[in-house]
Formats: C-alpha cells, structure tokens, sequence
C-alpha cells in the first residue's frame, strides 16, 4: 500500500467534513469509493456513469476530479512512493483547499474491501439521482408561486418536462425491477388563498347560466377544476342540464342542486340565486381562467409530491421513478385538456358555390324546328 504524502492536519470542516452533525450513510460510500480509488486507481475501468457532480461534497468531488482526470501511475511505482498521491492532492486543492495528505491517507484505510468499489459507486450515484430529483421538483415548486412570470403556464410546463427528463435519465441508469411505489406518504395539501379563484368561478358560473349554448365549447373543463365543492357542483349542474337539453336559468339550476343534495347542508336558496344572477363576459374566457389556475395547481401538487419522495432516504431509484412517473400523469392530463382549450379555432370554410346541374337530354326537336321541317314540305 502506498503511504500518503506527509503531512498532517487536522480534518476538512468547510468542505463537506463537518464533524457538528453526523455524515449521511452516503458520505461513507463516498469515503469507501474514494479510498479504492486512491489504493488502486485502476478500479476506475469498474465505473460507469458516475462524475464528480456525484458526490455530496466539494472536498470529495474535487478529489473524484482529480482521481479521474491525472494520468495513472504505473502500478509498482505507486505501490513504493507517494507521487501520485502528492499530485492529486495538489490538483484537488485547487477547488477544495482544506484538503489535507492525512485526509487521503484515512480514506484509503476506510475502505473495507477496494474490490467492492463499483458497489461503492453505486450508492453514490443512487443518492445523487435522489438529490437531482428532489432539485428538479423544488425548483418546480417554486416556478408555480413565481408571480413575475409573464407566460406562467408556459415556463412552468417546461421546468415539468425539465423534471421528467431528469426522472427518465434516472430511470435509465436505474431501470425498475418492479412497480413498486414509493413508501413516503405524500405531503400535507397547501392552503393557497383562493379568492380571486372564487370570484372568476362565481362569474364563470353566473355566465354559463346565462349563455348556456356556450357551455359545450367548453367540455374540456371539468367540475374538479373548480375550488370549491359547491362551485362543483353547481358545474354539474349546468352541464346536465346543457347536455339533456332542458331549460337553463337561476331557478332550474337552483332545482336541480336540489336534486344533488347540494343544498342538504343548509344553505340558503337565495346564496346560490344571487350567485348565478351576475354574469360578466364569455364562458370560455372564464373557462379558461379557472382551467389555468387548476393547471398550477395540480403541477405544484406534483411538484411537492414528487419532492416528498425524493427527500426519503429510504426509497431506492427504482421507487422514486415509479413514483415520479405516476404523479406527473397528473400533469399530463390536464397539459391535453389546456392544448385543446388554447388550441386556435381553425378557420371555417367557404361553401364553395355548387356547378349548375345540366338538364336532362332532349329528345324531341324544339317546336319551332318541327314547324320549320313542315313548311319545306
């Protein structure tokens, strides 16, 4: 075995070696790893897929660099000097200072078996596809609450396929053995202020009522887009009435809540009158607007779900991308629903002016050539 280069400080603290908290289990794997590295670089060949991105750590990345990018050392030569130790600490230094030669001589006597080092590197990278993950889904989070967006739906659609990338690649270097789902519970749901969502509804309800031939351009709005229960099913009502074709006004979709049990819990006849007597614009714009909102929802719903997974240890790759890939079919269906809504009207077509139809034969000569054949007679 090599010895290390001489020289002898303390420990790294500012680079990922702070002894005030207990290293995560994966931060072993890393000192496992690096340890086989350092004893016999040549272990490299039994990696795949893994960079210095992995590690959690600047200390242990810039090491992992270092390992990876200096020329190998002859294996005898190693085996009787410190050259290449001295070098890789050199280079490593360069992006995590506080590395220390007693740093790299406690690595490779960490090392419980240098021939495990690709199980080693497993580990590594199965923690780094968790971080990733619940990276990608934070910062998805986030985009959904970014107020300063001025095409909301549009960037936050994209930071969701940026999240399923990262879930496929995942997937890709962890393929799922079974469809096993993550054992997480999902987070608590958020408690956003839905007040101005109550007001569009309220229009959006009061509108449709009024207009009700408008209510079948748009079947892509579904009663669970809506906030609130009884603005649920206040759209269910009015479009079983739209569908079967009854009369639509305050009074019949009063009627038919009745119908629905929707006044069971003692509301006022009255609330829900004064609720569909003030519309306001188009049922598609409100529509829409009530559509989009549900949108946001369901990605930060997602998002915070898919953050929820990712932030248990104890789910391997395999369970996070089943989990991953679940959730975000939530997004999916409700992306098509918006594309068809915001889809642009195709222009409506000209009839064509139909050509004259000919008559049917004649058979018989017109009358003033059959009196013409007479007189020559």
């Amino acid at each position: 075995m090599p010895h290390p280069p001489e020289e002898d400080e303390d420990h790294l603290d500012e680079d990922g070696l702070d002894a005030s908290a207990p290293p995560k289990p994966v931060f072993h794997a890393e000192q496992a790893l690096l340890g086989a590295l350092l004893f016999d670089p040549r272990r490299l060949d039994d990696l795949h897929g893994i960079t210095a991105d992995s590690f959690s750590t600047a200390a242990h990345a810039a090491l992992y660099a270092a390992i990876s990018t200096l020329p190998r050392p002859d294996p005898a030569e190693h085996a009787k000097n410190t050259k290449w130790l001295n070098r890789v600490l050199a280079t490593g230094r360069q992006q995590a200072p506080g590395l220390t030669a007693s740093y790299l001589h406690t690595l490779i006597h960490l090392c419980p078996r240098h021939s495990h080092a690709p199980a080693y590197a497993r580990m590594v990278e199965a923690e780094h596809a968790r971080r990733r993950l619940q990276t990608a889904a934070e910062r998805l989070v986030h985009t959904v609450h970014d107020v300063s967006l001025p095409h909301p739906v549009q960037t936050v659609l994209a930071e969701a396929d940026a999240l399923a990338a990262v879930v496929d690649d995942i997937a890709n270097r962890f393929p799922p053995r079974a469809a096993v789902l993550p054992r997480t519970a999902p987070p608590p749901p958020a408690t956003p202020d839905h007040t101005q969502a109550v007001e569009e509804e309220q229009i959006l309800l009061a509108t449709a009522t009024t207009h009700p031939r408008d209510i079948e351009a748009v079947r892509w709005l579904l009663p669970d887009d809506l906030v609130l229960p009884l603005h649920t099913g206040l759209w269910q009502c009015l479009t079983a009435l739209a569908r079967r074709h009854e009369p639509v006004d305050p009074v019949t979709v009063l009627w038919e809540a009745q119908q629905r049990r929707l006044l069971d819990d003692g509301r006022d006849p009255g609330e829900v009158l004064r609720l569909l007597a003030e519309p306001a614009g188009s049922v598609e714009h409100w529509a829409e607007r009530v559509l989009q909102r549900s949108l946001l929802a369901t990605v930060e719903r997602t998002g915070r779900r898919i953050a929820a997974y990712a932030g248990d240890r104890a789910n391997t790759p395999f369970q996070l991308v089943v989990g991953a890939r679940r959730a975000l079919a939530d997004i999916a269906a409700v992306r098509t629903r918006w594309q068809h809504a915001t889809a642009p009207t195709p222009p409506q077509r000209q009839r064509s002016t139909p050509p004259t139809r000919a008559g049917p034969p004649t058979t018989t000569p017109p009358a003033h050539a059959a009196r013409s054949t007479q007189a020559t007679r």
